[in-house]
């Protein structure tokens, strides 16, 4: 019999929602009232070890109260008081962009270093809802090879061991990662919270970790919990209890790290409903996060040094990342909560586009005068652009003519189709024009193109198009793509890839605002949308589109079909003005053939998934193998969808009650419903064998990251 004695280290923790059902300033309140109530326990027990991650907490106590901050850094150098984690806030693991996550592990880091010349190793994020398989790789880059986790749970997902080696995929850096039993967090200190953490233990390691405090509202310690760990050090038959920190316990094991199981992929799936719940504040983040990227992409190429600017890019990346906190990001705060972190992510998103569109102005200075009009593009991405752009130009001196034309150095002419203006005026003359236009850029390209009238000489178009055209059955792109409006209608991509028109089906949806206890929504038909006759709304040259109106439940729907001259997708633009009440929304696209498996978007990458009609998180497309083909939807701003052998289902939108937790009945006069309003999604659909994951990430930051636009004459003509 082993005489070995099991180590239980004692992780003495104050997890802090900092916003969920209250509001941030009263996070802050309990913030500060839990660090103080730390520092009061580290003064009187001269054993005890503290932890605290989340470099946002640090940051608001050194603004507010830098006498409790100057008690704190004794602590820190003492080595009792433990930075954890060391990112900016717990985030959200699954909906973030994967450069935005490592923005979110850059602040932190930079703040720690700043302030306590320390880094910790071991990544903390105890209250996640799911961790994507990009983490290991973000973790690993970032110097940390350490994780502590706790969601999903045992009941939720089956695990080797309590602590075993993570990856994400095959080859991928690994992380010796630790998931906490039961909680990080209880109010009385029993026998069975200590007799969790030693379960589930690979066979040789004699160490586990242990978390005490008090939680979600912040508290840490009380003197109770601290008095029974001291009376109880040995409660346990074989154990012995020390109070002690993660590092500690990571030391402690490292040794035996390569006989530890090995875990690869994602580490899935809690509470379901937090990748799609409150669309409205993904979506703010979404756009800040990638103005934010764009602004920090122009600077970089920048040779002037602007401090102002790396300071207010900096700010606008605090406020993002703290966006991603998992209560925020996931949708499952208070109503209360939305006007401040809804202002300060419009804030981020103001900051990257002055900075933006300041550096872009300035980059327009240096192009040489030109006696005519010219529309002047710039390409703010890492990766070429190759699609179109619609730009409003304005005419001070002379209103537009058909007879103008539009062209680039040495005459080659660009092709362009006019649109509907976006402002519903009238004017007998053409002042402005909206423009479409075929344009390839290359990454940070500046490109300035020549509106003048023609000439009569001879000009040579940039490429050969073939042009759309709207025939008795619909709108083609010569061989190419199309939309089938006749019928039933349906989607003709490339390689003869036929689908039907996507569905939109309504699904009673009775779960809480995290969808606890379910994989997958599977709830009562509340009906599927049913449409008007379509309209075709343009014709070519370039581009066809036709609109559906229909109505799906309570909330009308808006659909426009687009077919482009040479490009291989057909695109779809719908708004849903959204009023139901306990349902979600699902877009339904069914397979011609069995989809035998499949590759969807996660942060940083993408991962190979079953079909097995689980809900699951997704970022900005996904990859559907068929037997004899492919298909590709991008989907820049959907956040989850389900798999079956026939069709693939996205969740467009949800309607619980907001911040509604089962057990607590769905009532109450005052409950809101998650999105009442009208929210604007964006879809590409893409056929073919040859069809890539690397191009469909293509193609969604071609989406989010359009060429900025300017008309650019140098001094207006005398009249």
């Amino acid at each position: 019999m082993s005489s070995t004695v099991t180590t239980v280290h004692v992780i003495l923790n104050a997890h802090l929602d900092p916003a969920w059902l209250w509001s941030w300033p009263a996070g802050l309140d309990a913030l500060l009232a839990t660090c103080e109530n730390a520092c009061d326990r580290l003064d009187a027990h001269p054993d005890i070890h503290f932890s605290k991650g989340e470099a946002w907490g640090y940051a608001q106590i050194e603004r507010v109260a830098p006498d409790l901050f100057a008690r704190i850094c004794p602590h820190v150098e003492d080595g009792r008081w433990h930075i954890v984690g060391g990112w900016w806030i717990q985030p959200d693991c699954n909906g973030p962009s994967g450069f935005a996550l490592t923005k979110q592990i850059e602040c932190g880091k930079r703040y720690f270093l700043e302030r306590f010349g320390v880094f910790p190793r071991t990544a903390y994020n105890v209250d996640s809802f799911g961790h994507a398989a990009s983490l290991p790789d973000l973790m690993h880059a970032a110097g940390q090879d350490r994780y502590v986790m706790m969601r999903p749970q045992e009941d939720e997902l089956s695990l080797p061991s309590r602590l075993f080696r993570w990856r994400g995929r095959e080859g991928g850096a690994e992380v010796v990662t630790f998931r906490i039993a039961g909680t990080y967090a209880c109010r009385e200190l029993t026998v069975e919270h200590v007799e969790k953490a030693v379960t589930g233990l690979p066979e040789g390691v004699a160490h586990t970790m242990c978390f005490v405090g008090l939680g979600d509202h912040g508290g840490g310690p009380t003197e109770r919990q601290i008095a029974w760990i001291q009376e109880h050090s040995e409660v346990l038959p074989g154990c012995r209890l020390e109070f002690s920190w993660p590092e500690r316990f990571f030391d402690a094991v490292w040794n035996q790290r390569d006989r530890l199981p090995l875990v690869t992929g994602e580490l899935q799936m809690h509470a379901i409903g937090c990748f799609t719940a409150h669309h409205t504040i993904k979506a703010a983040v979404r756009r800040a996060e990638h103005r934010l990227a764009q602004a920090e992409l122009l600077r970089d190429a920048s040779p002037q040094v602007d401090t102002e600017a790396d300071r207010r890019l900096a700010t606008g990346w605090e406020r993002v990342c703290f966006a991603h906190f998992h209560d925020i990001y996931g949708g499952t705060c208070v109503p209360s909560s939305d006007e401040p972190l809804l202002a300060q992510l419009g804030e981020s998103y103001s900051i990257g586009d002055e900075q933006l569109q300041l550096g872009f102005r300035r980059l327009l200075r240096t192009l040489p005068p030109c006696s005519h009009q010219r529309i002047v593009l710039f390409n703010a991405a890492s990766i070429p652009f190759d699609g179109y752009v619609e730009h409003e130009a304005w005419f001070e001196h002379e209103p537009f003519r058909s007879s103008w034309w539009l062209h680039e150095a040495g005459g080659i002419a660009v092709p362009f189709q006019l649109l509907e203006p976006e402002a519903l005026v009238r004017y007998d003359e053409s002042w402005f024009v909206r423009m479409l236009l075929p344009i390839r850029l290359g990454p940070g390209e500046l490109r300035g193109l020549v509106l003048e009238p023609r000439s009569g000489s001879a000009h040579r178009d940039s490429q050969d198009r073939a042009h759309v055209a709207v025939r008795d059955d619909g709108i083609h792109s010569g061989a190419g793509p199309a939309v089938l409006l006749a019928g039933d209608g349906g989607l003709r991509l490339e390689d003869d890839l036929l689908l039907p028109l996507p569905r939109f089906d309504l699904l009673e949806d009775t779960s809480d605002t995290w969808s606890h206890g379910i994989n997958r929504y599977v709830g009562v038909s509340a009906g599927s949308a049913s449409w008007n006759t379509p309209e075709i709304v343009y014709r070519g040259p370039l581009m066809a589109s036709a609109t559906q109106t229909g109505r799906v439940g309570a909330s009308e729907l808006l659909a426009e079909y687009r077919v482009y001259a040479g490009a291989r997708y057909v695109d779809l633009r719908l708004r849903v003005h959204w009023l139901e009440r306990h349902r979600v929304l699902k877009m339904s696209l069914k397979a011609p053939e069995a989809i035998r498996s499949r590759v969807d978007g996660i942060p940083g990458g993408g991962l190979r998934r079953p079909i097995d009609s689980r809900e699951a998180p997704v970022q900005d497309w996904t990859l559907l193998e068929l037997p004899e083909n492919r298909l590709g939807i991008v989907l820049p701003h959907v956040g989850a969808l389900d798999a079956s052998s026939d069709a693939v289902r996205l969740t467009l939108l949800r309607s619980p009650l907001r911040a509604h937790h089962d057990p607590h009945p769905p009532s109450g006069i005052r409950g809101v419903y998650s999105d009442h309003g009208v929210h604007e999604f964006s879809f590409r659909f893409i056929g073919g064998a040859g069809l890539t994951e690397v191009e469909l990430a293509a193609h969604a930051s071609m989406m989010h990251r359009p060429p900025l636009t300017a008309d650019l004459t140098r001094g207006m003509p005398l009249i």
